[in-house]
């Protein structure tokens, strides 16, 4: 069948009118910007069109459950994130849908679920807003997992007790200071991304600190640096790696 056949094809076996099923396949195809493609046969798409018919096809369906299987895993950079938008409106439009949407891509979670379920070799590690998921981690696991770059681990000092055998802090909450650091190190590499930088400095302990800095970076290699962060932003872990309620 072409494209505009498969968009179609649950509408049809649902005895929709035929100007009603060119409207909403129009519509859809509109969206997921495949409109040159109606007349196409599956031989000639790629895997990307491929999968944005798969969506159009469900979309047209106004189904009361979405079901998606890592929909944007086939698209580009470009049209993952506007696939995700166009997704992210559409559960806004029909708020009494549900959508149950699994993903290996943690941004697709945090910026499309009312709720997440992480999930880790068949066991539910945590369930919770992704804010929750974000700022209370349960374990490890779900802290290095949800945000991007992860949450920095590094080994506890002295000062800590109560089975704590692994301190987390993410990039954003560390900032260099020789004003009471807590950690000093070498700068290794930093990644300008235009609005803000990534700074990767060396404390000899393992991956070295990722830290996000506002603006472009005037660091350079080989630089030494103290490293701070506020007692409050500090995640700490047992040996178990479940996380300690402070």
């Amino acid at each position: 069948m072409t494209v505009f056949d498969n968009m179609a094809f649950g509408l049809k076996l649902a005895k929709t009118a035929a100007e009603t099923i060119r409207q909403k396949v129009l519509r859809v195809a509109a969206m997921l910007q495949i409109e040159p493609l109606l007349d196409r046969l599956p031989r000639q798409l790629s895997g990307g069109q491929r999968q944005r018919v798969a969506i159009g096809r469900a979309i047209t369906r106004d189904p009361s459950v979405f079901l998606f299987d890592e929909p944007l895993s086939n698209l580009d950079a470009a049209l993952r994130v506007q696939t995700r938008l166009e997704i992210a409106r559409l559960h806004k439009t029909m708020p009494d849908i549900t959508m149950v949407y699994v993903t290996h891509d943690q941004v697709e979670a945090m910026t499309m679920a009312d709720r997440i379920c992480v999930l880790r070799d068949g066991v539910i590690e945590q369930v919770g807003t992704p804010m929750e998921l974000y700022e209370t981690p349960a374990n490890l696991f779900v802290a290095t997992f949800i945000g991007s770059p992860k949450m920095n681990l590094v080994a506890p000092g002295e000062d800590e007790h109560d089975g704590v055998v692994t301190l987390g802090v993410r990039p954003e909450h560390l900032t260099l200071s020789d004003d009471a650091p807590r950690w000093h190190g070498t700068v290794v590499h930093t990644e300008d991304l235009g609005a803000d930088h990534m700074a990767y400095v060396d404390i000899g302990t393992g991956d070295p600190l990722t830290i996000r800095r506002p603006g472009k970076s005037q660091l350079h290699l080989g630089q030494r640096v103290g490293v701070a962060t506020l007692p409050e932003h500090i995640y700490r872990f047992d040996q178990a790696g479940r996380r300690i309620a402070r």
